[in-house]
């Protein structure tokens, strides 16, 4: 095929006349930078002043739960310790894992969905059927297909980061204009390199937020996971954390996946924007 057409004038997404284009991390200002610490240092003050006053509010109550400063204790202590880097590499292995898996497997259908109404109709009703499960409810399933209990982890992962993968990449195989797929077959484009070269360019941007959120949803997880069996993972760590009554640590479990499910995120969207470079910047975030 001759894409030099195509490859001249990169592909937008359009939507019923609207452009879609995807907004790549970029620099944020001075001002903004400082309204963002504000809005985090206004969050730590409400939890302090709610844990040490021991808030009740009868359908709430903060009595048990640990101030700033005590999760800040409980969390330089875990630095220090030994086994933190046993829980992190558990549960790094565990997530990437599932989540790899969830990638090439995800993208594969939604580009068939999305492409083709016999795939649609045959693979679209079962996973819709299997997406509102909850990740808890696969434990005892998950138990009895693997034998290995790192792979029914890893499993629950798979779980919860299939899903976006897949209904992001329908949605941006479908957000791509006709008119790109009409010119390209014009050309004399084979149904391969439509698909490699307007298909996929043009459903990147859903593609590379479907793994985004795939990422965060396969760490939220990742305690569910952790319950079935096993001695580390920071998943582990947390839940432990509750049976010993631990409060300080389930909080700095909580936190500390929290942060590794957004930092994550963040490098998924930074290694998209990486590799796809004709997407055109549609505004500072």
């Amino acid at each position: 095929m001759t894409a030099s057409a195509i490859e001249a004038n990169p592909p937008l997404l359009a939507d019923r006349g609207r452009t879609l284009r995807l907004r790549l991390p970029g620099r944020l200002s001075s001002g903004r930078l400082a309204l963002r610490g504000l809005a985090l240092v206004a969050t730590l003050a409400a939890w302090h002043l709610a844990a040490s006053t021991k808030l009740d509010l009868g359908i709430l109550s903060f009595r048990n739960v640990p101030a700033p400063a005590e999760a800040a204790g409980a969390a330089w202590a875990l630095l220090h310790s030994p086994v933190l880097a046993s829980h992190l590499a558990a549960s790094l292995a565990r997530v990437l894992s599932g989540f790899l898996t969830a990638l090439v497997l995800g993208v594969g259908l939604g580009l068939a969905i999305g492409r083709s109404a016999l795939a649609r109709d045959l693979l679209l009703p079962p996973l819709e059927v299997l997406r509102p499960i909850p990740a808890v409810a696969w434990i005892p399933l998950a138990i009895l297909m693997f034998p290995s209990s790192e792979l029914s982890m890893a499993f629950i992962t798979f779980t919860g980061a299939l899903f976006p993968i897949v209904l992001n990449t329908v949605h941006g195989v479908e957000s791509v204009h006709p008119r790109l797929v009409a010119a390209a077959r014009s050309l004399g484009a084979s149904r391969a390199a439509i698909l490699r070269e307007v298909i996929l360019p043009g459903s990147a941007p859903s593609i590379v937020t479907g793994a985004a959120i795939g990422m965060g949803t396969a760490w939220f997880c990742l305690v569910t996971a952790e319950m079935i069996s096993g001695q580390y993972g920071i998943g582990y760590f947390t839940w432990e954390s509750y049976t010993l009554q631990n409060y300080d640590d389930i909080v700095v479990g909580m936190l500390l996946i929290g942060v590794l499910g957004m930092g994550s995120s963040l490098v998924v969207r930074w290694l998209g924007a990486w590799a796809t470079p004709w997407i055109r910047v549609g505004g500072q975030r």
